[in-house]
């Protein structure tokens, strides 16, 4: 897994960058929000989510640990693939989502484009106690919120990658991290999840 990537920005587009490290050239996809973000540096330090697929693998790219930990959160979210996170925090900034949903903002979702009542629905549906429970984005929250998410992105992958069904498998991963609150490991995490799956 690749968690930055810091090195020369060689190309920037407002849907991806080129970050070049060590002589290689990663290209990565970003929101509006990052390209913004990014000004005009020359060298910078992206903060990357890799997503494997059967037909490609993609590097998404953040400039805040906020954005990044609610791009792994929408990812949870039923329906929700990694564009169309991309497409939410392109839409708005990570602070600005996470009040969307807090507040039960249907209407804020619907105005991104192509996600219609019932996705914005499922997305406050799944995220308003996690966004809510995170308090504001800042400070040890917005820390402590990434790692969680880390941790339970860590365990989602194991966890799917052993076979088991991604939907159930987030189910009893939200269930151990509100009972396991910060204690929570990757280790402890995976082993409690496969005595309920």
């Amino acid at each position: 897994m690749i968690h930055h990537l810091q090195g020369r920005l060689v190309e920037k587009h407002p849907t991806h960058v080129v970050v070049e490290c060590g002589g290689v050239g990663y290209m990565v996809a970003i929101s509006l929000t990052t390209y913004d973000q990014l000004g005009d540096k020359e060298s910078v330090k992206i903060l990357t989510h890799m997503v494997v697929r059967e037909d490609a693998q993609l590097l998404f790219g953040f400039v805040t640990e906020a954005e990044r930990a609610l791009f792994l959160q929408l990812l949870g979210v039923n329906g929700v693939g990694a564009n169309t996170a991309r497409l939410i925090l392109s839409a708005m900034d990570a602070e600005t989502a996470a009040s969307a949903i807090a507040q039960g903002d249907v209407d804020a979702m619907k105005r991104v484009k192509g996600i219609g009542a019932k996705t914005a629905q499922r997305i406050i549906v799944d995220l308003q106690d996690k966004v809510m429970a995170s308090g504001p984005t800042g400070g040890g929250a917005e820390i402590s919120l990434a790692a969680h998410n880390t941790t339970k992105a860590d365990a989602l992958g194991a966890l799917t990658s052993l076979g088991f069904d991604k939907a159930k498998c987030n189910k009893v991963l939200d269930a151990l991290l509100v009972s396991q609150g910060n204690s929570a490991t990757l280790e402890g995490l995976i082993k409690a999840a496969l005595r309920e799956l």
